[in-house]
Order: structure tokens, then C-alpha cells, then sequence
């Protein structure tokens, strides 16, 4: 398994992060694409794992925000490689990140089916619930050490 990283909306990564999101988001979950497929800047850097098959098979990205936090989005699995963990290591991977760019915080908004995943991981609830894309979220967040 191998985690690659991009903020070029040109490159493979980039395109391979495009097609998991939308085999999970749109076609699995309906949402609309004009939602899904927003705007992008170089910030913000797309992550895809492969697998040991060279396959992408998850992904997430992670945009900087201001007071030196991380905002994680768009984390998803196809649907034939859940189980294994990849999300999980893609997330560690962000934390790490997150770290070595000297965030304090990293921030994201889980679909509440998905809170015990985030929870393991040591993220926390903050604020209510909301929705977005039709979909019940949940703020969350992890302190990262300074």
C-alpha cells in the first residue's frame, strides 16, 4: 500500500482522488454533483491510497485554514476495498502532515455514520449537528501537540 500526495488538479493523483469521490458520493450516495466537484486551490492537497495492487483506492484532502488549522473533507473508500484500514491510514497520514506543517488543530465535518470511525482516531463533537448535501454532519476536531 503506498499514500501519494498532490495539489495539482492536473495530476494523476488528483484524477484518481476524482474517481473514488465520485463512485462514492455521487453514484453510492446520490449527492449532486455540482456539490461534490467543487472548486479547488493549490492549498488544498488530495491524498489517494493505492493498494498493494497499485490501485487507488481511497482518498481524502486536506485544505489550511486560518489560526493554523487543517480542514480534512471528501474522506471515502471504494465501496469493494472498505475494510482494510486505507481511510484509517489515510487519516493518520493527515495527521502527521498536519503536524509537520505545525497545525494545531485539525477540523472536519463527518457524515454522523461515520463519527465512531473519526472518534478512533481521537477526533471530537463540536456544535450541533447540521446538514450538507442532504446528508446529517457533525463537526469534529483533534488537537494536534505544538
Amino acid at each position: 500500500m503506498e499514500i501519494k500526495m498532490s495539489n495539482q488538479t492536473t495530476s494523476q493523483v488528483y484524477a484518481d482522488a476524482i474517481m473514488i469521490r465520485k463512485a462514492v458520493f455521487i453514484t453510492e450516495q446520490q449527492i449532486d454533483p455540482a456539490i461534490e466537484l467543487d472548486t479547488v486551490t493549490d492549498a488544498t492537497w488530495h491524498y489517494v491510497l493505492y493498494d498493494d495492487a497499485g490501485q487507488p483506492v481511497s482518498t481524502a484532502r486536506m485544505t489550511p485554514e486560518s489560526g493554523r488549522k487543517g480542514h480534512i473533507q471528501r474522506v471515502a473508500t471504494l465501496k469493494s476495498a472498505r475494510g482494510h484500514g486505507y481511510a484509517q491510514a489515510i487519516v493518520r497520514r493527515m495527521i502527521q502532515e498536519g503536524q509537520k506543517q505545525q497545525f494545531t488543530e485539525l477540523v472536519l465535518g463527518a457524515q454522523v455514520t461515520a463519527q465512531g470511525f473519526y472518534r478512533q482516531l481521537g477526533f471530537h463533537p463540536v456544535g450541533d449537528r447540521f446538514m450538507e448535501a442532504g446528508l446529517e454532519h457533525q463537526e469534529m476536531t483533534r488537537q494536534l501537540a505544538e
